[in-house]
């Protein structure tokens, strides 16, 4: 890097020249927070993203007309914060047929499953709640279809996965959606057929993106049985940390709040661990080698959480543990008083910026006032917090430059809610944004060193971009996409 002569001098003998004609270099983007195998899977299913129940209803009508003896009716995407009514198994009973029929909504936190889906997996009226998740019931006990949380799990088991063969053949081209964005890398939080999926693409010379590969908490004492640690790996595939789940999710009002839903009176959401079951985690991960990455969303949650974190940074500088980097992932609401806590404790505030936009609304029915410290990016980054920023796809689109939009104007798409935009206070500028998806994300994987800039010694990935986003509109940075992507110093996408 540098001027063209000192470019000249230095470039080994033979290095071929391309002429860029004044194209925008950017470091690549990284996805900080990515289903890579669900949204894999996404490609095949019916898109329940729709504007109302008989929509989706009509959706999978039409699918489910297409699809052979005893094969299931899958989806994703349903959000019925915004229908009529929400949809109950007899809805599915009427458009499936025969079809046994799994939809799993927006949020992946709910399902909504038909009389079939439900006979398969055995669940009737005198089927108990799991533990971590609730059969939702109708007036007579009956299950009404739709699954909460871990009772997801009871229908879910019954559908054959896909191999990792498989997989990586459908991650290989979900990963050339993910170039045409602008994304040179990705922070996984799937399960250990994602990982057997990402080595055979490795194998065979097809992955074109960094991956920092996070484990389920459910597979770390086998991951602990064969020595591994958080940060074993190459360029291509590193080990993160064990991921658990503090609560549920906004969406489905299972999210752990200090005070009730303003929509829900009485209900405080899903808390699934206390800080002391929590601390036992990230010690148990901790004396193997193993950070800890866990998901909260509610305000009661994060308090937790940051309880745990707290309590474990003391056990980790008392026993002479390296630091790891924690992470909290969503951080959506937090008290006023716990806004400082993440970077005082040197945790990772790994956010989503489309949740924002897509949730205003749902936030502000469910938590009237408190959204003011609501997907508080400005609040963190001022309090001295390292943000990574992601988009949790498949549940919102990995587009990294819709993502860095809802950063910078807190506005949808089409403009909504005013000008001003959603909580505006915490609008970032387009420069801390593009660190969050590019310095944020490359420290959080142990990568700072390599990746995340444009310096002699860092990898050789690149986006080119036809405008320079910081001197367009803020509006536009949402249409923008890359003319180049390059990877390991190789042309993924080359379109000038």
């Amino acid at each position: 890097m540098g001027p063209d002569r000192d470019v000249a001098e230095s470039a080994p003998s033979g290095c071929p020249e391309i002429d860029l004609g004044k194209r925008t270099v950017l470091p690549g983007l990284v996805d900080a927070h990515l289903h890579f195998e669900l949204y894999a899977l996404t490609f095949d299913l019916i898109d329940c993203e729709a504007p109302s129940l008989e929509d989706c209803l009509a959706r999978v009508r039409k699918r489910s007309a297409s699809l052979g003896d005893g094969e299931w009716a899958r989806g994703h995407g349903w959000n019925d914060n915004s229908w009529s009514r929400p949809g109950r198994r007899q809805d599915l009973d009427a458009v499936t047929g025969a079809h046994p029929a799994y939809l799993t909504a927006k949020s992946l936190h709910s399902a909504w499953a038909n009389s079939e889906a439900l006979r398969r997996a055995g669940v009737t009226a005198e089927t108990a709640d799991p533990p971590d998740g609730q059969i939702v019931r109708q007036p007579d006990g009956s299950p009404s279809g739709i699954l909460l949380e871990g009772a997801m799990g009871l229908v879910s088991a019954c559908i054959t996965p896909p191999s990792p063969d498989s997989l990586a053949s459908k991650m290989d081209t979900a990963q050339e959606t993910l170039w045409r964005m602008g994304l040179t890398g990705i922070h996984d939080f799937d399960g250990s057929r994602c990982l057997q999926a990402l080595q055979l693409l490795r194998e065979r010379g097809r992955l074109g993106l960094r991956v920092l590969k996070n484990i389920p908490y459910a597979d770390l004492e086998a991951a602990i049985r064969v020595g591994l640690r958080s940060g074993f790996g190459d360029d291509w595939i590193r080990l993160g940390h064990a991921k658990v789940f503090a609560d549920g999710a906004l969406g489905p009002r299972t999210a752990a709040m200090l005070q009730a839903y303003d929509d829900a009176p009485g209900n405080l959401g899903t808390s699934f661990l206390d800080a002391e079951e929590l601390l036992e985690r990230g010690l148990r991960a901790g004396e193997h080698g193993w950070g800890m990455t866990i998901h909260a969303i509610g305000d009661r949650a994060n308090h937790i959480v940051l309880d745990a974190l707290a309590a474990l940074r003391e056990q980790e500088h008392l026993r002479g543990w390296a630091r790891r980097r924690h992470r909290i992932e969503h951080l959506q609401l937090l008290h006023p008083s716990d806004i400082p806590r993440p970077a005082a404790l040197d945790v990772v505030a790994s956010m989503q910026p489309l949740h924002a936009t897509s949730d205003m609304e749902m936030a502000d029915r469910g938590w009237g006032e408190r959204v003011r410290s609501a997907y508080a990016w400005r609040s963190q980054l001022s309090a001295g917090a390292l943000l990574a920023f992601g988009s949790d796809a498949p549940v919102e689109s990995p587009n990294p430059f819709w993502g860095l939009h809802a950063a910078i104007t807190r506005r949808r798409a089409d403009g909504s809610p005013d000008p001003a935009g959603w909580v505006p206070q915490e609008k970032l500028d387009l420069s801390e944004a593009l660190d969050a998806y590019t310095r944020g994300p490359a420290f959080a994987a142990g990568w700072e060193r390599s990746a995340g800039f444009l310096g002699p010694g860092s990898w050789a990935d690149l986006i080119l971009l036809d405008q320079d986003p910081f001197q367009i509109e803020p509006d536009a940075v949402r249409d923008l996409s890359p003319v180049g992507v390059i990877t390991g110093g190789v042309f993924r996408l080359r379109e000038f």
